[in-house]
């Protein structure tokens, strides 16, 4: 198990190429996500944290950890990439940041109510098994506590397309064996419509480059070079501890 003061990623560990590779720029993608509130209202919804200790897996640099302390009793982010601990455990709100990953979660058994995973490690397909990882959060979780994974909706909203140009299932997972690996596991899926709302075309210039760094991307950015806005659903597969079926 990783120790949570080390420098070296666990061996089965890969840098993302947004976050991992282009911190600052990944801020202004969290800054400009759901502005709306919408996919914060159905994380609320599904399992909420209020009073309760929530587990942010692959916190990344920790832009969503101050948020969840409003409301949570205790928050800890485990993240499995060294280069982006000391983002995290900068940010205010007194969260534990933690050396780890998915696969091997340094929390003891039954320590946290819910765990909510953004577009980190569960991307199941015919040639990515993730049961590993979600066997080791249901170790962590206290009976009746959840996992919420936040995924891309690939079919509905202007990202969706752009993930479709890109081919981006070819890595990531078809959405039908994503969707059919969650409930055969016993999760429930709910699909939300939000956006991405930046201040500036540049910066939805930059970011849909990064997202899309072999310029699949381009002739639609070109279409619209003023757009600041463009619309992003949202699939949040929902798993209870207790409910769960790893047969």
């Amino acid at each position: 198990m990783p120790d949570q003061h080390g420098t070296a990623a666990p061996e089965d560990f890969f840098p993302a190429w947004n976050q991992g590779a282009h911190p600052e720029l990944y801020e202004v993608e969290n800054e400009a996500l759901d502005r709306e509130g919408v996919v914060w209202a159905e994380l609320v919804r599904l399992a909420p944290w209020a009073g309760r200790t929530l587990l942010d897996l692959g916190c990344g640099t920790g832009f969503w950890l101050p948020r969840y302390a409003e409301l949570a009793r205790a928050v800890v982010g485990v993240e499995p990439d060294p280069e982006l601990l000391a983002a995290a455990r900068a940010r205010p709100g007194g969260a534990e940041v933690l050396h780890g990953s998915a696969e091997h979660l340094p929390l003891p058994d039954a320590s946290v109510d819910v765990v909510h995973a953004r577009f980190a490690y569960f991307f199941p397909s015919p040639h990515a098994d993730c049961t590993a990882g979600l066997e080791e959060v249901l170790r962590v979780l206290r009976p009746g506590g959840s996992l919420v994974v936040v995924d891309n909706d690939q079919h509905n909203g202007e990202f969706a397309a752009l993930l479709r140009a890109a081919n981006a299932s070819a890595h990531q997972g078809e959405a039908e064996y994503i969707n059919a690996w969650w409930a055969e596991k016993g999760a429930s899926t709910t699909f939300v419509m939000s956006s991405w709302t930046f201040d500036k075309p540049q910066d939805l210039a930059d970011v849909i480059s990064m997202e899309f760094p072999n310029g699949t991307a381009d002739e639609w950015l070109s279409q619209d070079p003023k757009r600041v806005r463009l619309s992003y659903g949202y699939a949040l597969h929902h798993l209870r501890k207790g409910e769960q079926n790893l047969r």
